[in-house]
This record gives structure tokens, sequence and C-alpha cells, in this order.
């Protein structure tokens, strides 16, 4: 009951997390760190009253390693939704974040020491090779959508690259997070919803450096056209009305996989999020019809399927349909 349960917030969550941030991007672009900010203090002020009891639970892992994880997921954060300003559209932003596993596997060996299967690596050149491909393809599209002269579509394409370039840095370091963090649960073990908490809470005052972005997206969410939140009968700006669709769904997405990863094995949650992050992928092209071109397709197909491949999936639904036959045996 609790794993189906957490599956629906997963994909009701994430996919609707994923929709009404595309609704805020596409008219401010730049919206990137309001939306950041707004989801920082929502979770941090619930984790606040339910995971530290207004601050009376002391945490099982020290703060000073809290402070280096945060400066890490504070800067990947930021830099994932900054990039959208620069030419980088959401599938593409989607896709490319979807190479995780490259960056885990690279900073793995190098810093791990871990050596990895022969269907590991291939799987790792698939993902490059998706990534690669759905990348050259968005690259020639920026290209073609700039119009004016050939300096004005130079510009353009360094700017698109500007954006890759913040892309890959983010992917790197979230992936040396992810390092981090687990040598930290093998020795202190495992305390998600604290650190949650404090990934959310210790970040805060680091958005006083983006107090006037932020301040200015709040004057234009507010002069944004007036609705009636259903429901509830209050008249508010859409814009804030997405936003807050876009906190609350973040919360039920991130809460989702907490659940997931108590109650099913990695391999299971890897899968989950893989399948959400392709429906939320399909649902924005053909919902919002984002510039999706056959290569685009090749490229996302193979993407998921190197992944899936990494997950080993194959195998896992290959056991689970020998199960029953080899129990079978066994009683006779």
């Amino acid at each position: 009951m609790g794993t189906a349960f957490a599956i629906c917030l997963v994909f009701i969550g994430c996919c609707s997390n994923v929709v009404s941030l595309e609704l805020l991007v596409r008219e401010f672009p730049g919206c990137g760190n309001i939306v950041t900010f707004a989801q920082f203090v929502f979770i941090a002020f619930e984790g606040f009253i339910f995971e530290t009891n207004f601050g009376r639970k002391k945490p099982a892992i020290p703060i000073s390693n809290y402070v280096i994880m945060v400066t890490m997921f504070f800067t990947v954060s930021v830099i994932n939704n900054y990039a959208l300003n620069f030419n980088i559209a959401m599938p593409l932003h989607m896709i490319f974040r979807s190479g995780s596993l490259i960056a885990n596997m690279i900073l793995g060996i190098i810093i791990l020491k871990k050596r990895y299967s022969t269907s590991k690596y291939l799987s790792i050149a698939l993902i490059s090779a998706g990534i690669f491909i759905c990348t050259i393809m968005s690259a020639k599209q920026v290209n073609v959508s700039s119009d004016g002269s050939e300096e004005q579509g130079f510009h353009a394409l360094m700017h698109w690259l500007l954006g890759i370039s913040m892309l890959t840095f983010a992917l790197l370091m979230s992936a040396r997070m992810g390092i981090f963090q687990e040598t930290l649960y093998k020795q202190y073990g495992k305390h998600s919803k604290e650190a949650l908490f404090y990934n959310h809470c210790l970040p805060l005052p680091g958005f006083l450096l983006l107090s006037s972005n932020i301040y200015n997206h709040a004057v234009y969410f507010s002069q944004s056209t007036p609705v009636v939140v259903p429901g509830v009968g209050v008249t508010m700006p859409i814009m804030w009305v997405y936003l807050m669709v876009n906190v609350i769904t973040q919360y039920v997405c991130i809460r989702g996989v907490f659940i997931l990863t108590t109650e099913c094995a990695s391999l299971t949650v890897t899968l989950v999020v893989t399948l959400r992050k392709f429906l939320s992928l399909i649902f924005s092209i053909l919902y919002f019809q984002n510039p999706f071109t056959v290569w685009h397709w090749v490229g996302t197909a193979v993407v998921f399927l190197g992944t899936l491949l990494y997950t080993e999936v194959w195998s896992s639904v290959r056991a689970a349909l020998r199960g029953p036959e080899v129990k079978e045996k066994k009683a006779e």
C-alpha cells in the first residue's frame, strides 16, 4: 500500500510540477530564482515544524557536513534554473539532467575508485550518445531560429553554449553531492528527512544575493492577469497561482521519492523516477508543442534505453517472471 501510494505521489507531484514550471518559464524565462526560493521556504517551514520540532531536535549528522552539502545543493539548484535564461528549451533541460548517471559513474571512478560491469559502461555510452544527439539537434535549431545577421546568430549560439556549460557544471556538482551524501549516510546512518530539511533551510540566507531578481519577478507576478482560484473563490494573479501549484507539487514529488526510498530498493526508485521523467517529457512536448524533431525522439529513446540498461530492469523482470516457475519446481 505504501509503495503504490508513493509511486502515485511521484508521478502526480513531479509531472504536475514540470507543467507548472513550464507555465511559469514560458511567461517569464528568468523566474527560476523566485521559484527556487518559494520551494525552499515551503519545505524548510514544513521541516522546521515536523522534523526538528521547532528547532528542539538536534541533527544526527553534524551541521558542518550539512553546510558543505547545502553549498553544493544551493549551487546546483540555482544554476539549473538560471540556465533556462540561455535559450535552453525545457525538453532539452530535462534530457540533459537525465545524464546524472554519467556524472555519477565518472566521479565514482575518479573519487571512489569504483569499477563497473560491461553492461554499465554500455548503458553510459548509450546515454551519452542520446544526450549528444539531442544537444546537436538543439544547437541547429538555435542557428535556424536566430533571425538577423550572421553575427546575431553567432551571439545566440554562444548564449546557448553558455547555458549548456552551466547544465554540465550543475550535473557534475550534483553527482559530487550525491557521493558526499553517500559517504555521510555510511558514517552516520540514513537520515533522509533531516537532510531534506537542512538542504532547504540552510541555503535561505544565500537568496539575499538574488533578492533584487526575486523582488522584480514578484512585482511581475503581481501584475499578471487575475484569476479566481477554483474551490476557494479568491482572486489572485495567475502567476502566483502557478507558483503556488509548483511549490505544492514539488513538495509532493519530494515526499513521494522519500517514501519510495524507505519502501523499495534503489533499483525500483530509479526506475520510477526515470519513467516519471519520460512521461513529463512527452507531456511537455505534446501539450506545449515544444520543437522536437525525429532525431530528438531518437536521442530521447537512446537516453532512456541506456538508463533502463543501467538499472538492470531487464534482468529483474526476467527474474520476477521466473520466480513463480522456480517456486513450482521446488514444490514438486
